[in-house]
Parts: C-alpha cells; sequence; structure tokens
C-alpha cells in the first residue's frame, strides 16, 4: 500500500523538511512512465480531466473583483494591462515547466517539484555559496507554496461563510422581482463564524480524497455550477450597458497600484502546474492543455471586468454579487459559485498537503500511515478555519503573506529559475533581459501589495453590516 499521496509520483519530493529521511514510496522513485503499473496508470489524468482542473484552480474569488480592479485601472488601460499580466503569469509558468523537464532529464527523475527545481538548479550554478545552500531554495519554494495555498484555503473559508450568511440572512428581503439592488443595512443574526464550523466537517471530509483522478469528477460538477453563475452574471451585465464613453481610459496611479495586486492575484494556478503536469497520462500534451486553458481563464477575466465595470460604473462593488438584484435568481448565483469554491478547496489544498504529508508518514511505522495521513488532512483544514475564525482582518493579513509569497511564485522565482538553469548553455541576450524584466516586475507587484496591505491594516476597521455581510467583501479585492 503506498504511503504518498496521488500528486507524489518521486520519493524524493516528500522528502520536505529532512533531506535523509525516506520516503515511503521510495521503490517507484526510479520508475519511468513507460514502465509504471497498469493500475496507476488508470488513476492518471487524460487531458480533459487536466484542462478542467487547470480551468478550476484559476477560476476562483478573485475573478468577481476583477469589475472593481478595471474601476482602478480605465476602461481602456485595465484589460489592456490584464492581458500583459496573463501572458506574464502563464509565460511563467511555461517557464517553470520547461525547467523542471530540463532537470528532470538531465538527472535522469521520473518528476522534479518546484522546490526540487531550484534546488537542483542552484547545485550547478556558478556561484560556490548558493551550490553549498542548495537546499534552501528548496526549503523556501516550499515554505512559499505552503503559505500561498493554505492561505487561498484560508479565504475559501471565509468566502463560503460570507456567502452562506448573506442567502440565510437576506431571505426574508429577497424577492421573486429582480430589481436593481438598494443599499441594504442588516444586522447579522448568526456570527460569521457559526457559517464557518457549519461549513468545516464537509471540507474535512473533501479532503480525504487524494486522487485527483476522482477528484476530476468534482471538479466538473463545480465547473458546471461556476458556469451557470457566470452564465447568470453576464446575463445581468450584458444588458443595457450605459455608453462607456463616460468612464475614464485610465485611472490614477495610486488605484492603479490595487489593480495590479488584484490582477496577480487573480491567477492562482501555478502551484497546480507541476503536479497536474506529473499526472497526465501524457504528460507531453500538457503545453496545448496550458495554453489552451489559460487562454480561457485570460478571456473570461478580460471580459468578466471590463463589462462588469462598464455595467456598474463608478457603483462598481468589490465584489461583483454585491451589484446583482437582491432576487432569489441572483441570490443563487452566491450559491452555484460557493459550490464551486468548495472544491476547488479540495485542489489547492493538494498542494500544500502533497509537501507536509509525505514527510509526517515518513516518520511513522506503516501501520500508522492511514491514521498519520488523515490526522494531518484534518489539521490542517481546521488551521485553515481557525485562521479565518480567530484572526481579526484575516483578509488583510493574507494579502500582506500572499503579497510576498504568490508574487514570488508566479512572477519572480521562474524567470531566475530560467536563468540559472539555463544559465551555462548559451542563453541569449534577450532572454537575459526578458527574465530580468519580469522579475522586476513580480518584485514592484510584492512592494505595491505589501504597501497596500499594510496601509489597510492601519485604518480603523468598522464591524458594520452594510450590503449584507460587507464586512468581509473588500478581502477579494485585496488578497486576489
Amino acid at each position: 500500500m503506498s504511503k504518498t499521496p496521488l500528486l507524489r509520483r518521486d520519493g524524493r519530493e516528500s522528502n520536505f523538511l529532512d533531506d535523509g529521511s525516506k520516503s515511503v514510496s521510495e521503490s517507484s522513485s526510479n520508475t519511468s512512465s513507460e514502465s509504471v503499473r497498469p493500475a496507476e496508470e488508470a488513476n492518471r489524468l487524460s487531458m480533459m480531466q487536466t484542462l478542467i482542473h487547470l480551468l478550476k484552480c484559476n477560476i476562483g474569488t478573485g475573478l468577481l473583483g476583477l469589475p472593481v480592479a478595471m474601476k482602478n485601472a480605465g476602461i481602456l488601460v485595465g484589460p489592456l494591462s490584464l492581458l500583459v499580466i496573463g501572458i506574464i503569469t502563464v509565460h511563467c509558468m511555461v517557464i517553470l515547466v520547461n525547467c523542471a523537464n530540463h532537470l528532470s532529464h538531465r538527472l535522469q527523475k521520473s518528476f522534479v517539484n518546484y522546490g526540487e527545481a531550484m534546488m537542483y538548479s542552484l547545485e550547478t550554478c556558478p556561484n560556490a555559496w548558493l551550490r553549498t545552500h542548495s537546499v534552501w531554495g528548496r526549503y523556501t519554494v516550499s515554505f512559499l507554496v505552503i503559505v500561498t495555498q493554505l492561505g487561498f484555503c484560508s479565504v475559501y473559508f471565509m468566502f463560503m461563510a460570507d456567502n452562506l450568511q448573506q442567502i440565510v440572512e437576506e431571505a426574508h428581503v429577497t424577492s421573486n422581482v429582480c430589481q436593481p439592488r438598494k443599499k441594504l443595512v442588516l444586522a447579522p443574526i448568526l456570527d460569521i463564524r457559526f457559517y464557518m464550523l457549519t461549513i468545516l466537517p464537509f471540507l474535512v471530509l473533501l479532503v480525504f480524497i487524494q486522487n485527483l483522478n476522482v477528484l476530476s469528477v468534482f471538479s466538473t460538477l463545480a465547473n458546471i455550477t461556476t458556469l451557470g453563475s457566470m452564465i447568470l452574471i453576464f446575463e445581468y451585465i450584458l444588458q443595457e450597458i450605459p455608453d462607456p464613453s463616460n468612464l475614464p481610459l485610465m485611472a490614477s496611479w495610486e488605484n492603479f497600484l490595487l489593480f495590479f495586486g488584484t490582477a496577480v492575484f487573480a491567477f492562482e494556478g501555478i502551484g497546480m502546474v507541476l503536479p497536474l503536469q506529473n499526472q497526465m497520462k501524457h504528460p507531453q500534451q500538457f503545453s496545448f492543455v496550458l495554453y489552451l486553458g489559460m487562454s480561457l481563464v485570460i478571456i473570461l477575466f478580460i471580459c468578466m471586468g471590463s463589462f462588469g465595470y462598464m455595467k456598474f460604473g463608478l457603483n462598481t462593488q468589490a465584489s461583483i454579487t454585491l451589484n446583482l438584484p437582491n432576487c432569489w435568481l441572483y441570490q443563487s448565483v452566491k450559491l452555484m459559485y460557493s459550490i464551486g469554491i468548495f472544491f476547488t478547496y479540495a485542489l489547492q489544498f493538494h498542494v500544500p498537503a502533497g509537501i507536509i504529508i509525505p514527510f509526517v508518514v515518513s516518520q511513522v511505522s506503516e501501520s500508522w500511515t492511514l491514521f498519520a495521513d488523515l490526522s494531518v488532512r484534518t489539521a490542517l483544514v481546521g488551521v485553515t478555519c481557525v485562521s479565518a475564525i480567530i484572526i481579526p482582518r484575516l483578509e488583510l493579513i493574507i494579502s500582506l503573506m500572499s503579497s510576498v509569497s504568490s508574487s514570488a511564485l508566479a512572477l519572480i522565482i521562474p524567470p531566475l529559475l530560467e536563468l540559472i538553469t539555463f544559465y551555462t548553455e548559451d542563453m541569449s541576450c534577450v532572454t537575459i533581459a526578458k527574465d530580468v524584466m519580469i522579475s522586476i516586475v513580480g518584485l514592484l507587484g510584492c512592494v505595491f501589495g505589501t504597501y497596500q496591505a499594510l496601509y489597510e491594516l492601519t485604518q480603523p476597521y468598522s464591524h458594520s453590516v452594510d450590503n449584507s455581510t460587507d464586512v468581509h467583501a473588500r478581502h477579494y479585492l485585496f488578497l486576489f
């Protein structure tokens, strides 16, 4: 019985904290993709399943905050900037895949994860100090991945509980007639933490599913519910769009900082790229899936942001659901999108679980393997729930962490990884300049996001409930 989750194929990658620890799946670490057992091969992902996972792990709560991101950038500068940021983000994903594949071929390994790619590339760099401390490259990346993914999971808790509270506590003022939303001031009946605790056991059961092939079924259902909510949103915002010529082409530079942070964090899928490629039946087809999936994501992001801003103009809220009519038809948007986020939680959770659990499991006897695995999964879900419950203004704390970790993982590290990996292979000056510029853009995003989070943390905190549970609405803007 294998002790490693499905995301793990190479035994060394589960050795997260102790380079001398032996993975319980080490016996398969040198197995090539051609000689994998039929049972394991049957659990691999098809192109369609991989595409479904890729779409689901990139279309998160950040999508709902893109209209107000356009408001902060301008009706012309916003879509163009989002397109550029999307292209750069996808390019960094391709860089990461290429570097991992190159190192796997060089080292004759079946799979190299993000942390290992950084470690192995540093082992061959010209700088002696970096070669000596190459293992810290792995630890740094693993730490950033854990912080980023669990941060997303914590906010998913907040998002689902917030929407559940809105649906339940607005029920008595929700009508069957859909009219433009009026300003509501409602006192919450139950604390939002009650709704978080209600969701907790269901998420614990969900993360017990370790097989991405099985999760693809739930991911498909999540994509269907998300698609349904998107259809309803677009159906409303495309009706009677006001003349966009009255909207500013470019907003102020101060507001553009908010747009930049929102746009960068809307692309959530960097942590899932290598695990998804590793689980494909035909990994050589992953590049096509990546380009196709991310093209669809970028188009959706630009359309949602642009049309949402054109529809609501200066009245655009932090989450577009707050602009929708207060009727049962559009309340269902919150329910369907929350279902999609529920299953996305499991996908985002797979990445930190795949780093932490193999190490923990390798420290116990085989008879305790299952207990240790399930205990760690339960504890990690509990951590994300408790964080959402007890930490004041969690949205800004997570925003502060994500400004550092997400920017580093998505924009700063991949181009640096390419420079280090291919340094000895006569890189062109154009490639070097391109990688340096992308890293600088990522660094600026890190600085801007950190500044904005720190600024917001210094502002007074209001507990008022406006337009449902608007207390938590702003975290969609700053975190994604």
